[in-house]
């Protein structure tokens, strides 16, 4: 089958989709918003692709509120698509969910809201673009973008089509980190001076050419849909087993930076009011990455050093006074008063509060705490990271070019090509 992108059946189901719907000639009190169910008009009709061990978890956040329903999977293997449909089917007492290879057929239907994209990090900004095009609101699983270019390409979309785009950097919205970064935006640390990330590893490395295996029929599991956008290479168990490890950055494999770093580094950049901008200058210094800022706050990306408050720490430094929290909940600070009124302690990293952050940005056509603007100019954050890891020294980054000025070694991982017919 031919798999242009713009293949026949997406636009004609996505144009014809409407013309077979009928309405039943008995309507169910349920429909009308009766005995406690909410009528279709406030329902948030959910689509899933990719749905691994991560993305199962997140669904599972989705199906707990009562204003989704969740209509559809699609997943290139055969026993994901089966697994999540009799989970769906067995929630909701019918037989309705429907199961599909291809994202493309799932996003043709006019009747899905939103889609959770919860595949491996290589297919995060295509399907992300792909969606928003199609007319869907898009919560993405980090990693989010490949390279600086996809970044840009990722916020240039979602804001011109007016999607609703929310990252899955759910720390956004847990009460621990969002009252550390309150501290700093709201100047009770003083004039803010440095923000910390842990990075969960500083290793770069290229992309690897795996043993060539026999490859599964399609319908078991689509090789060439999995590897998607990605350059090609042989079917390998391992890497179809992974959940497509390989190529997180511009051809880098990403490391740390870019995986917790889309947390942690993501953290720094709303403390330091940098939603809509990066660091611009990036150099590792004794198995750290220090950045700068323009407004002159560094960022210290390091793995040691820690109070042990938990995965996923951050600290924000100013000239009075500094806080540092983590995945526990707990938070340390210079003096207790800093602490007063910080709300219950929720441990762990919880997605249903992020959920319920993005569920009502699409009702409310509102931002979200992770959206597409935030996420890109932290994924450039990471990126830019990544490649001063990779290239052993310092480099220089333009935030409003978007380019490593005089440094064509550098700005060779801005972008990658993608493989026919993929496009964003």
């Amino acid at each position: 089958m031919n798999q242009a992108i713009s293949r026949r059946g997406f636009l004609q189901k996505a144009a014809g989709a409407g013309a077979i719907l009928a309405l039943p000639t008995i309507i169910p009190s349920s429909a009308l918003g009766k005995d406690g169910a909410l009528a279709p008009r406030d329902r948030v009709v959910l689509g899933a692709i990719g749905i691994g061990n991560r993305g199962s978890y997140v669904l599972g956040c989705f199906m707990q509120e009562k204003d989704v329903q969740f209509v559809a999977i699609c997943d290139v293997k055969k026993q994901r698509r089966q697994s999540v449909k009799a989970r769906a089917d067995k929630h909701y007492g019918n037989k309705n969910c429907k199961m599909y290879r291809d994202l493309r057929e799932l996003l043709a239907r006019q009747d899905i809201d939103a889609v959770l994209i919860a595949t491996g990090p290589n297919w995060h900004a295509t399907a992300s673009i792909t969606a928003a095009k199609a007319g869907k609101d898009v919560y993405c699983e980090k990693p989010c973008t490949k390279n600086i270019v996809q970044s840009l390409a990722l916020a240039e979309t979602f804001r011109r089509t007016a999607r609703v785009f929310q990252a899955g950097t759910q720390r956004r919205s847990l009460p621990n980190f969002a009252f550390a970064v309150d501290l700093a935006r709201l100047g009770r640390l003083g004039k803010l001076q440095a923000v910390h990330a842990h990075p969960g590893g500083m290793g770069t490395g290229m992309s690897g050419w795996p043993k060539a295996e026999q490859a599964p029929a399609k319908e078991e599991a689509d090789w060439d849909l999995y590897l998607g956008p990605a350059a090609w290479r042989p079917f390998n168990r391992g890497i179809l087993r992974n959940g497509g490890g390989f190529e997180k950055g511009g051809g880098l494999t990403g490391g740390g930076c870019l995986e917790w770093g889309s947390h942690c580094v993501d953290l720094c950049q709303w403390a330091n009011d940098a939603d809509s901008t990066a660091p611009v200058e990036y150099e590792p210094k004794g198995g750290q990455l220090v950045a700068r800022y323009a407004n002159g706050v560094k960022l210290v990306v390091r793995g040691g050093g820690w109070l042990g408050l938990g995965s996923c720490p951050v600290r924000f430094e100013g000239d009075t006074g500094w806080v540092e929290t983590g995945d526990s909940g707990n938070m340390v600070s210079s003096s207790p008063d800093l602490l007063i009124g910080r709300g219950a302690k929720i441990g762990g990293y919880p997605a249903n509060f992020h959920v319920r952050d993005f569920l009502d940005g699409v009702k409310s056509r509102g931002r979200t705490r992770a959206n597409a603007d935030a996420a890109c100019h932290a994924h450039i954050a990471c990126h830019c990271a990544n490649v001063a890891l990779f290239l052993k020294r310092k480099v220089v980054y333009d935030p409003v070019k978007h380019e490593f000025p005089n440094d064509p070694e550098a700005n060779r991982f801005r972008s990658e090509a993608l493989r026919s017919p993929w496009r964003i």
